[in-house]
């Protein structure tokens, strides 16, 4: 008996912990890639709002930078700023490359061998950052580019 009054108490004070809340909460900002080759922007969080631009690249990564209950807000490489629906992004971490002629290599390393030159525009796979570099995947070639060549990592992100 002692120990439901205890747990009512907590409960009144709002010290208990409430089950109904999302236990895995994702932070935010975050990236996330595209999840469509259609993918409608809008002013505002709601079907209501109007749509400010289309999106038509599949995987083309993004930056969550706000939510709102189904609503995501995103920034674009360009810092293009609007709200799009969360089924329309995807936890696919992607990279969109930023320089052209940008170097894959084999290893992070500067002095690493070359395997190949990528064109801006390019979106890749991102499997695993270190400080400095992203392991990516594209076309079939999988090497180390810099950080600094990409759009879909944080600076310093590690995973």
């Amino acid at each position: 008996m002692r120990l439901f009054y205890s747990s009512l108490i907590f409960l009144l004070l709002g010290v208990f912990p409430l089950y109904a809340e999302e236990e895995n909460t994702l932070p935010v900002p975050r990236f996330v890639s595209l999840r469509s080759n259609e993918v409608n922007v809008r002013v505002g969080p709601g079907a209501r709002y109007n749509i400010i631009w289309v999106y038509k690249k599949d995987g083309l990564p993004v930056e969550i930078i706000q939510e709102f209950d189904d609503w995501r807000e995103i920034r674009d490489s360009e810092g293009t700023v609007g709200w799009v629906h969360k089924q329309m992004v995807q936890g696919k971490r992607n990279a969109l490359i930023m320089q052209d002629m940008a170097i894959l290599r084999k290893s992070p390393d500067e002095k690493s061998r070359a395997i190949v030159k990528l064109e801006a525009g390019v979106i890749a796979k991102i499997s695993e950052c270190e400080v400095d570099w992203c392991k990516i995947q594209v076309s079939g070639s999988k090497g180390w580019l810099k950080k600094t060549s990409l759009f879909g990592a944080y600076r310093k992100e590690k995973f």
